[in-house]
């Protein structure tokens, strides 16, 4: 299984070193609403992502998650057409409204998880290539408003759990509405060095009419 999960993080991090460097893959299109410190508000466009749900702890879940996508976007697909890869990876919460988009990104539920490929931008759901795997599903994200916190290290669930902390802490010293689970974003394959890895926790939040 440990294995299975490197080679599978192999295909992410073989994609990013061909790039200029690894922070050149795409990314789903935002614009900055508001910056203080390692704190983002971001306005999302809307985006096409592909998804799939998986029982399990968030280790396990993320492991077979990230396999089962990649075989989409490398050819598991009618017509057998590669997609180009973009970051982060997210995963979130089964069962729970899902809102999310960027990174690979991870969030807990007692129904499994869902984990999150962005397909590149500009994609559209009719000129998406039919998934070959019942269990991949393709689905478009309205625009929407997220609350980020950015940091590095090692993705520890202590490391987590401290940034999402931080994360309400500001959303509600902000008066804002959080309305979606917590998303754990993971931008760089595993062998990038701990202090040059980027990871975000992320939740989307009301936008005031």
């Amino acid at each position: 299984m440990r294995w299975n999960w490197l080679l599978a993080l192999a295909l992410l991090g073989s994609l990013m070193i061909t790039a200029p460097n690894a922070h050149a893959v795409e990314e789903p299109r935002w614009t900055l609403a508001f910056r203080d410190g390692p704190f983002e508000v971001r306005d999302y466009a809307r985006t096409v992502v592909a998804e799939t749900s998986v029982a399990g702890d968030r280790g396990a879940a993320i492991n077979q998650g990230f396999r089962r996508l990649a075989r989409y976007i490398f050819g598991g697909n009618e017509p057998a057409r590669e997609i180009a890869m973009t970051a982060p990876v997210a995963q979130q919460p089964a069962g729970q409204r899902i809102t999310m988009t960027a990174p690979v990104a991870q969030t807990p539920a007692d129904a499994g998880w869902v984990v999150t490929f962005y397909m590149p931008p500009g994609s559209t759901l009719q000129n998406m290539p039919r998934p070959l795997d019942d269990a991949v599903l393709l689905r478009e994200q309205p625009p929407r408003r997220v609350a980020v916190i950015r940091f590095s290290g090692l993705a520890t669930q202590n490391n987590l759990s401290r940034h999402v902390e931080e994360l309400r802490r500001r959303i509600e010293s902000r008066g804002d509405v959080a309305l979606g689970p917590v998303v754990y974003a993971f931008y760089d394959p595993p062998w990038t060095l701990p202090w040059a890895r980027r990871n975000e926790v992320m939740i989307e939040l009301s936008v005031p009419r």
